[in-house]
């Protein structure tokens, strides 16, 4: 079978064709499309109204990408770019593994639309941005005392709890958005029918009536509480 036909395709695989000045650049084309996303959820993304955004018709979009699903690992990779990955500091790996965790679930929060494409935006993955970020935590974790094998499982295990507690809360915070209730007076107005819900269940109604805690720092408590935890079995790993 010859090479072309084998080749999977993609953004990163595919040869880019050579061009004379286009009117629009891939870094314009991506920097919109992402607002578009941003602003109107993933939904309403198409090359079509993407091209209006711009000024310009499609065609001028498909001489950087094939079709949306490039699109789509273009802006990905560009949100990935997005995450704060510190230098190896050795000894104090949690605190740096830490950093970039509270990094990636702040950039995916901040882009929620993200969480429903990350296993459908093709060879995402091959992309600049995240090969860097990738790169930098191995070797976060190999300067911690990792073995290779051993940092990629611990990085891969990292970015799956952030990605999975990242995507439960952006969920939250679009529902919210869509109801136009702010976080703190949502959790107020539910509060009695919880408590009314739980009295036949001790430990939910002792958890039900506890003092308020906002919201918000809610969250964050317990995404730390839980990053915490994995690297904690991830500690015994090193060396």
């Amino acid at each position: 079978m010859p090479a072309e036909e084998q080749r999977v395709a993609s953004v990163w695989t595919r040869p880019q064709r050579r061009r004379d000045q286009p009117a629009l650049s891939r870094a314009q084309i991506v920097a919109e499309a992402l607002d578009l996303l941003d602003t109107d959820g993933l939904e309403a993304l198409s090359m079509r109204k993407l091209g209006a955004r711009l000024d310009a018709g499609a065609t001028s979009l498909y001489r950087h990408v094939a079709n949306k699903d490039e699109l789509l690992e273009l802006v990905v990779d560009e949100v990935y770019g997005q995450i704060e990955v510190p230098d190896a500091p050795g000894d104090d790996w949690r605190t740096a593994v830490t950093t970039c965790a509270e990094s990636a679930r702040t950039v995916l929060v901040r882009h929620p639309w993200i969480a429903s494409v990350l296993g459908q935006a093709g060879l995402a993955y091959l992309g600049p941005n995240v090969m860097r970020l990738n790169e930098r935590m191995l070797a976060l974790f190999e300067a911690a005392g990792f073995a290779l094998p051993e940092a990629d499982r611990a990085l891969s295990t990292v970015m799956a709890y952030v990605i999975g507690t990242a995507t439960t809360e952006a969920a939250w915070l679009t529902a919210l958005a869509r109801s136009g209730r702010g976080e703190q007076e949502w959790v107020r107005q539910l509060r009695p029918a919880l408590v009314e819900a739980t009295k036949p269940y001790p430990r939910l109604h002792a958890l039900a009536t506890a003092a308020e805690v906002p919201a918000e720092e809610s969250r964050g408590d317990a995404f730390r509480y839980g990053l915490e935890r994995v690297l904690d079995g991830l500690a015994g790993r090193r060396g």
